[in-house]
């Protein structure tokens, strides 16, 4: 790997504060909202524009109604290839929900996907 290139395939396990993500949002527009910032957050993290979020997680969002979405979430991010050759991006980051007891001492770590 030259110097400044990025692994292709990576998967790492990140808490997103939502809280202060949708801070002062009307209620209505908290959920939405949410989705929007965990987008917002694995592209700039992983580096890729094209971003799905897996129906777990979304249901997760959604669990507490449109007004009142979790404060933490915990989610893997997995930076992984197109499968379709007309893609403009080679690569895509796929969000997934990692249920956790507790939100303390959780810091980012690297999953090993082998």
């Amino acid at each position: 790997m030259a110097k400044g290139t990025k692994p292709d395939l990576v998967t790492r396990d990140y808490t997103i504060h939502m809280s202060k993500r949708i801070h002062k949002m009307q209620f209505k527009r908290k959920a939405p909202r949410a989705i929007k910032e965990i987008r917002k957050f694995a592209s700039k993290a992983m580096g890729t524009k094209d971003v799905r979020i897996d129906a777990t997680l979304n249901k997760h969002i959604w669990s507490t109604g449109i007004k009142n979405p979790p404060t933490r979430v915990r989610v893997r991010l997995s930076r992984k290839r197109n499968e379709d050759e007309e893609a403009e991006e080679k690569l895509y980051t796929f969000a997934q929900l990692v249920q956790v007891d507790t939100f303390k001492g959780l810091s980012t770590e690297n999953v090993d996907t082998a």
